[in-house]
């Protein structure tokens, strides 16, 4: 019993001492938050229900409401992909793509620089609501700090996207809570919740591992709207008229 409880408190005293080591190979900018600048290496999520068991973990079947399921159903990416006609992603297909991601963080802003069609995304850390009032591909976000982890907090999307590849819906009442937390000096854990009351019974949530990448930099990344595959057929434009089954006035 005695050797049990010496064994025991040296796991627990082992746990803490790597807990706090890893605390402190965590670098931090001079206003003593966490510094999440860099590239990172982000998994490939085509489905945000699965898991790959590695660095990526889905809550399984997704809790769609009858409307999720019925256009999740329907849904057929050959009949009008709006990524092949290079339109944004939206935010959440953007953060599931396998590209990958800088982040460029002041004291006073957050940006997330999409190596994927150059896309950026600029958020003001003084947690303010700074919505414009229109509704937009990537939403509005207000930032915000739970101890040493990045909350962002994004709503007002248009409703023309989707969650990931594979085409799990979301409606124009999306909003997303993402989590940032460095866990030492070359990981960063990154936990993403959906809430769409249209679509979905209730939030889910997904978690992945970023890892900090030293050994090369964002390259160009050219798709733009009207392309040549476009017009010649190839690529079906997406039919926003029949887009969503539901609709929007009678959830405002």
């Amino acid at each position: 019993m005695k050797f049990c409880k010496a064994k025991l408190a040296g796991a627990l005293l082992l746990a803490f001492t790597f807990a706090a080591h890893a605390a402190n190979d965590v670098p931090r900018l001079s206003n003593g938050k966490p510094d999440l600048n860099g590239i990172w290496a982000r998994p490939y999520v085509p489905d945000m229900a699965r898991s790959n068991d590695r660095n990526q973990f889905g809550p399984g079947e997704l809790p769609f409401s009858a409307l999720g399921r019925e256009n999740f159903e329907n849904y057929n990416a050959s009949e009008g992909d709006y990524t092949g006609s290079c339109m944004p992603f939206g935010l959440m297909r953007a953060m599931n793509s396998p590209d990958p991601i800088q982040f460029m963080q002041t004291d006073t802003h957050f940006a997330l620089l999409y190596e994927q069609n150059t896309w950026f995304k600029v958020i003001n850390l003084d947690g303010e609501d700074h919505d414009p009032g229109i509704p937009t591909w990537f939403g509005s976000t207000v930032a915000d700090w739970e101890g040493d982890t990045l909350v962002l907090t994004t709503s007002n999307f248009n409703g023309k996207t989707r969650l990931d590849t594979l085409g799990h819906p979301h409606s124009h009442k999306l909003t997303v809570i993402e989590k940032y937390t460095r866990r030492d000096a070359t990981t960063m854990d990154y936990e993403v919740t959906v809430d769409d009351p249209i679509y979905y019974t209730e939030p889910f949530t997904n978690r992945r591992v970023f890892t900090l990448q030293e050994d090369f930099e964002l390259i160009e990344y050219s798709c733009e709207e009207n392309n040549k595959s476009l017009f010649e057929g190839r690529i079906n434009p997406p039919d926003y008229d029949n887009w969503h089954n539901y609709d929007p006035a009678d959830y405002e």
